[in-house]
């Protein structure tokens, strides 16, 4: 087990913060997101980049900002591939797999209807359902992850400050982990956390 896998297995917590540069912050324009996964204490175990360039990914970005298909690839501090997180282009209802460098399949998060809340289904490496993301209503920064009604985990959205909040919409995540957790649902709780900054956080106009 690589030493960002030991650290993911023994952290109770990780915070995922987004990187801004500072031509899309005055532009407007969509620009590749980027992200760094750290322990509370700054600890640096991953960095996350969505992969595409080119004139045609520009403008995928540019136009369809929050509902375009991505993949985000995870690396270690040492710049080994780690995972991807891997959203197909769909008409309606979002979805991601959480992908292991080999190609394998580790998880997957499905989308739900749901009148007011906001639902995801997650399914382990052989397709089985195994828990259910929950995002109360009242609570809109925070996403509970629960095995039947037991919360085992949660991605809770962070202040970023005043001016961040303002002006951009670069987010900071704060992700629980439950002491039971094994390493697969980990990974999906936070290959999870991608998917939910592009639906509700990511700029939608």
């Amino acid at each position: 087990m690589s030493e960002s896998l030991m650290r993911l297995q023994q952290s109770e917590s990780l915070v995922v913060q987004q990187k801004k540069e500072w031509g899309e912050i005055l532009s407007g324009w969509e620009t590749r997101n980027r992200y760094q996964i750290t322990s509370p204490d700054g600890v640096a175990l991953y960095h996350a980049g969505e992969v595409g360039s080119g004139a045609l990914a520009v403008l995928t970005r540019g136009f369809l900002k929050n509902k375009r298909p991505f993949t985000m690839e995870m690396r270690d501090a040492a710049g080994a591939p780690a995972f991807k997180v891997v959203r197909p282009w769909t008409w309606f209802f979002s979805e991601c797999e959480i992908v292991a460098p080999d190609g394998s399949v580790l998880g997957k998060v499905d989308q739900r209807w749901a009148w007011f809340n906001r639902r995801f289904t997650v399914y382990d490496r052989r397709g089985v359902e195994v828990a259910e993301i929950f995002g109360p209503l009242f609570h809109p920064w925070t996403f509970q992850l629960k095995v039947g009604e037991q919360e085992v985990g949660k991605i809770t959205k962070k202040w970023s400050g005043l001016l961040k909040e303002a002006f951009t919409d670069s987010d900071n995540f704060m992700v629980h982990f439950g002491p039971q957790m094994d390493q697969d649902l980990r990974l999906v709780l936070l290959g999870a956390t991608f998917l939910i900054d592009f639906l509700y956080f990511e700029n939608r106009e």
